[in-house]
């Protein structure tokens, strides 16, 4: 079997896969500012970004000496070296976006490209460095360092330079047209909106059109000489073109902004990008087609990678259409888009971040310096910009299925986004489109005080561990390149086999996991409501969350006594994940009551509805919750002694009727009748009767000696949780009885 022939058609399979999960992590540069504004119908939105990616296949022309020649000397390399590097570069890019997706994080596709291609050329260069009792001195002849070094300043330059550009941008934006920007977009709008499409326009021009064989050299030159020309020439005309439509309509001139700047980066991510999916199997097929015509396969370099990369307009088509199809099809891209467009968000929601140290300081930080600002700011500027930023109107336009921002920041987020590109690659900046558009979208959310008091830190989070995974994205595929370099170079086609298991096995575990997130998500996100029109409907609401949430509760409790009688550090630890997962549906059910209270009808407000002793119910609960499966896991772990099978016996018998408690109670708030709450009632008077006898029972061992120390505070402890639980139980049952008896009687 010929060796090279198998990598080449593996190099076409993970060609595939890769446009698949590449795709999937980088629909959100476009899809995010028209899916956040919400500026049309969904499949609208998908048939402008389809567009865009078929038309900028066709531009992709002169893009694939990235792979080639970009990073290794390919004249230094035999052909067998060449190929495993291809080979160990598309295993590590297929893995290492595919794992990104499945945690619904964006990353630099071509960053990964360039350090995976960086990693598996290093290895292989030591290996042959060695073999021929060589130093590390001589690394230089065979890799392109410079470029690795001008990518990592590019990244750092992308990161300051777009958030700064799009928070600044985004605050004059603001302070012109304010959140009520109907009536100031009909004065002013026109010239706005001309600027912004102009940018577009250039960017289109400069980046997606870059090396387009449809554009001729002469073309591209021209253009190049009269960049100031065609940018005065595009800002009339579309001004001109904007101020009609809204003499003549009622139309939103942001809406046609949003398509075309979303048109704009779909075809300049296709015309750039696509040589990150199948540069590497196209630089394969190169050297496979040059080694198979050589009669000394074993002594061949490949200097012919320095020779252009010949493109297959009907490859590039099928490329096309493969990312087409993901882009609609993809459950994976709606969980990255998502992660942006919620990370953006104007309104309060359901927050998939926690809080960290770090965002904390940061926090603290930002209003140390914003009241340091108010000091020296005269008190007329600080009130001028506190009406122009004022956000009253959209709480007086909230509806339940609002877009996450508006469509002024979604055409700001685009017309900033393409001036930093096109900026960019006029200095000939290695900028990624990935980092550019995400640090924008985030400068524009800043300067929209959409990471307010209740969200900041949460938010910050959110855009830290990007911005961290950005820079784990070049050491992680740099690392696993290397040693998959090293494995195939020694391994050859048992190492091919064992590696094509791997991922195999890899891609399909994570698809488990992505469904089981997504499933949670989704579950927590259709429990997130923005308010009911009646009491009723809340406390309705309230009940049927409370019950959900108890039984997750139930199940923590039983999963860590599990993990306790057995000494099973794994099971509490999974229990303890659990508690996570109670956490959040505990902050939403919260927040779905504070949105009822807000929405309440007057007449709702007046009568007496203990809404607060249902929140301290709530929160109690998960606290009792989380000091059972704390308290199990420290004991545990620190491995003392497990309770005595007499004290197992106790903590079963509390532990099933607190669960008959929870049961019958989730029975109550599902059925919504409070009508039989005899079993109910039951279970909580033998709960209270063997807690006595228990404890009594536990103050005899103590006496008797049986005991030890460290077993008799778990034990006393879980009692007095246990305890605490049922009681909380019971004030959330009875507080649900009244409110629901109430509005019932209306």
């Amino acid at each position: 079997m010929d060796l090279y022939l198998v990598i080449v058609v593996i190099l076409f399979l993970f060609a595939i896969s890769d446009l698949v999960v590449g795709v999937a992590n980088d629909a959100v540069n476009f899809l995010n500012s028209a899916i956040g504004s919400k500026v049309a119908p969904r499949y609208i939105i998908m048939i402008v970004a389809s567009l865009g990616i078929l038309i900028g296949t066709t531009f992709s022309t002169g893009l694939m000496e990235v792979a080639r020649n970009g990073i290794i000397k390919p004249e230094q390399f035999y052909y067998h070296d060449v190929m495993i590097i291809f080979l160990s570069v598309m295993i590590t890019d297929v893995i290492l976006l595919d794992m990104f997706n499945t945690f619904g994080m964006p990353t630099s596709t071509t960053v990964s490209l360039i350090f995976e291609l960086l990693g598996s050329a290093v290895a292989v260069s030591v290996v042959k460095i060695y073999s021929n009792a060589g130093t590390l001195a001589e690394l230089g002849s065979y890799i392109n360092t410079n470029k690795a070094i001008i990518i990592v300043f590019g990244i750092l330059l992308s990161v300051v330079v777009a958030f700064s550009a799009g928070a600044i941008f985004q605050f004059l934006t603001r302070i012109i047209f304010t959140f009520d920007y109907q009536k100031r977009l009909k004065r002013y709008g026109a010239l706005w909106g001309g600027a912004a499409l102009t940018a577009i326009t250039f960017f289109i021009l400069i980046k997606g059109a870059k090396g387009s064989s449809i554009i001729s050299p002469e073309t591209q030159d021209w253009i190049k000489h009269h960049t100031e020309y065609l940018l005065l020439i595009n800002f009339a005309v579309w001004a001109v073109i904007l101020q009609l439509i809204l003499w003549f309509t009622n139309y939103n001139i942001l809406k046609p902004i949003v398509l075309i700047g979303t048109f704009a980066l779909a075809l300049a991510f296709a015309a750039n990008d696509l040589v990150n999916f199948i540069g590497v199997p196209m630089a394969g097929l190169s050297s496979y087609q040059a080694g198979s015509q050589s009669p000394d396969q074993e002594n061949l370099l490949m200097d012919v990678l320095n020779g252009p990369g010949e493109t297959n307009t009907l490859l590039l088509l099928i490329a096309g259409g493969i990312m087409v199809l993901t882009l609609w099809f993809s459950k994976k891209a709606n969980t990255v888009t998502k992660t942006e467009v919620n990370l953006g968000r104007q309104h309060e929601g359901f927050e998939r971040f926690e809080s960290t140290m770090l965002s904390r300081a940061l926090v603290r930080m930002n209003i140390g310096l914003l009241n340091s600002v108010k000091k020296i700011t005269p008190i007329p500027v600080q009130n001028f910009v506190t009406r122009r930023l004022d956000q009253n109107v959209l709480q007086s336009k909230k509806k339940k299925d609002q877009a996450s921002f508006d469509l002024l920041r979604a055409a700001s987020n685009l017309m900033v986004a393409s001036m930093v590109i096109s900026f960019g690659t006029s200095l000939k900046l290695p900028l990624s489109t990935t980092f550019v558009t995400f640090m924008v979208a985030m400068g524009t959310s800043f300067s929209d005080k959409a990471w307010g008091r209740e969200s900041a830190v949460y938010r910050i989070t959110g855009v830290l561990s990007v911005i961290g995974l950005w820079f784990f994205t070049a050491f992680i595929a740099f690392t696993a390149s290397a040693v998959i370099a090293t494995t195939v170079f020694y391994g050859g086609l048992y190492a091919i086999v064992g590696l094509m298991a791997i991922v195999t096995f890899t891609i399909y575990r994570s698809h488990i996991l992505h469904s089981t997130k997504q499933k949670e998500e989704e579950e927590l996100e259709a429990a997130y409501y923005e308010g009911s029109v009646n009491g009723l409907e809340a406390i309705k609401k309230c009940m049927n969350d409370s019950a959900i949430f108890l039984t997750t509760a139930g199940e923590v409790i039983e999963l860590t006594y599990k993990g306790l009688k057995n000494e099973d550090r794994e099971i509490i630890k999974k229990a303890k994940k659990d508690t996570k997962k109670l956490k959040k549906q505990t902050t939403v059910l919260i927040s779905n009551i504070f949105n009822a209270v807000k929405n309440l009808q007057d007449e709702d407000e007046k009568k007496d509805r203990r809404y607060g002793k249902v929140i301290a119910s709530i929160q109690s609960i998960y606290n009792d919750t989380k000091n059972i499966n704390q308290k199990c896991f420290d004991h545990i772990d620190n491995n003392h002694k497990k309770p005595t099978n007499q004290q197992l016996d106790e903590l079963k018998k509390i532990n099933d009727l607190l669960n008959i408690q929870i049961i019958e109670s989730g029975k109550i708030f599902t059925n919504k009748d409070f009508s039989s709450m005899e079993k109910f009632a039951s279970a909580i008077e033998e709960f209270k009767q063997k807690l006595r006898e228990f404890d009594e029972n536990q103050l005899q061992r103590i006496k008797a000696g049986s005991s030890t120390t460290r077993g008799s505070l778990l034990y006393l402890g879980l009692l007095a949780d246990s305890e605490s639980l049922s009681n909380d139980i019971v004030e959330l049952v009875s507080v649900c009885k009244k409110n629901y008896e109430g509005f019932s009687k209306k």
